[in-house]
């Protein structure tokens, strides 16, 4: 039951993360005149997000328990990384704004497969008892 809650708190942390982070990619290029870059930018900081919706896809038939690694990578990054980009948007003075949106997802994807491989892990060691 609580790795149920556990799960529902993870899809809606993707869902608020995904927008936030697409939200605060677009403002903090708004005065950039390339339109395509900002497509691309965005759909950057997406793409962690996707990654969880696919792997929590993937990984449905695995034992909740094991699911629990992959959850909680996923409120990590949602947390982590608006607050990240917050700070780069909406923060004072210019800082390198391109490089956290290009490093946090990087970062995300690292957590993403790390938690996978340890759902993995876990979800053999269940079958196996």
């Amino acid at each position: 039951m609580a790795a149920q809650r556990l799960h529902a708190i993870a899809q809606g942390a993707a869902v608020v993360g995904a927008i936030g982070a697409v939200a605060l990619t677009l403002y903090a290029g708004r005065e950039n005149g390339l339109r395509f870059l900002m497509v691309l930018m965005a759909g950057w900081v997406f793409a962690p997000y996707f990654g969880f919706a696919l792997a929590s896809r993937f990984t449905s038939r695995w034992p909740a328990r094991s699911r629990i690694a992959l959850d909680i990578a996923v409120i990590v990054i949602a947390i982590g990384s608006l607050v990240i980009y917050a700070r780069a948007a909406l923060g004072p003075g210019q800082i390198k704004r391109a490089t956290p949106y290009v490093a946090v997802p990087i970062v995300s994807w690292i957590v993403l497969v790390t938690a996978i491989a340890i759902g993995a892990v876990l979800s053999r060691r269940t079958s196996d008892r």
